[in-house]
């Protein structure tokens, strides 16, 4: 009988974890024929059925459940392998990591150079989405590690903080707004543009402003960018991460507006599955931390 491979056990458990041959293909970073291949190959080996399929549907046979544990405690046992060697250019895989614009628009770019020069071998995929967004992705085992914003309706077991972000009222130099200080009557006449409805940023805003006799226009967005260049077209006045608008504000192309109230901070996380992952998902987890800490720090 031939060698089980590494790679066999991987594409057994990736598919039995995402219940899809083809998510087990992106997960890995090949195509769906050759994690069939694979799978087949395995099942000839032992000589038993591990999965049944079915159009749109994967499901483990008894023998299948019984060696899924056994094949990530293989894996498992490689990996710390490999970690203790401390030499970080033996692991090989890719890494798929979710991002807010936040980050995105801050300390990504230190980031990613951070982790090709720990893990040149690890190929990183890249998604920035809103963070209710990166949480579904991440429960559903479509992304590996979520840099992104609370508040989370789950706590997540392995948090690693990555730091806090104000919100500053920004406008464009030419927007029409009283000098000086601002009443909540001010703000409220005109559009103000924010994070989606289902943000914490939205929902203070919306509470905020409800006991005016004006009623805010509040013009909620899934895009941050988007705010931020609608913002500096003078469609509306923004409340937005200070990390985001600090670059617009030192280039003149927003000021910043003079009014005390601001919705509460956005507190960062790393976060990632308990089970099984390799090392390297959470070394990128600390490295994350380390770049936001030092940016904080400029």
């Amino acid at each position: 009988m031939s060698s089980i491979t590494l790679k066999q056990l991987e594409a057994f458990v990736q598919v039995a974890k995402l219940g899809s041959f083809r998510k087990a293909a992106s997960a890995l970073n090949t195509t769906q024929p050759n994690i069939s291949a694979r799978i087949s190959k395995l099942e000839e080996q032992f000589g038993q059925t591990l999965m049944k399929r079915d159009p749109g549907s994967v499901a483990l046979t008894n023998h299948g459940k019984h060696l899924l544990e056994k094949s990530q405690r293989v894996l498992t046992a490689v990996d710390d392998l490999l970690a203790s060697t401390q030499s970080k250019t033996l692991f090989e895989g890719t890494l798929r990591v979710g991002v807010t614009e936040t980050i995105a628009h801050s300390w990504l770019g230190e980031f990613l150079s951070s982790m090709a020069e720990s893990f040149p071998n690890v190929t990183l995929e890249l998604r920035v989405d809103i963070s209710s967004e990166l949480t579904k992705a991440l429960n559903e085992n479509e992304i590996d590690l979520a840099l992104q914003n609370g508040p989370f309706r789950e706590e997540s077991a392995n948090p690693i903080h990555l730091g806090t972000y104000s919100l500053t009222w920004v406008a464009a130099p030419n927007y029409a707004m009283p000098e000086g200080k601002l009443s909540k009557q001010q703000i409220a006449e005109h559009s103000i543009l924010s994070h989606s409805r289902d943000t914490a940023p939205f929902q203070q805003l919306e509470e905020h402003f409800r006991s005016t006799s004006i009623a805010a226009r509040l013009v909620p967005s899934n895009s941050v960018t988007a705010c931020l260049e609608m913002t500096r077209q003078g469609i509306g006045i923004a409340c937005l991460p200070s990390a985001i608008v600090q670059g617009e504000l030192d280039r003149g192309t927003l000021v910043e507006l003079d009014y005390q109230w601001v919705p509460d901070s956005l507190k960062f996380e790393a976060r990632y599955n308990q089970d099984f992952v390799s090392h390297y998902v959470k070394e990128a987890a600390n490295i994350a931390a380390e770049t936001s800490q030092k940016h904080q720090a400029q």
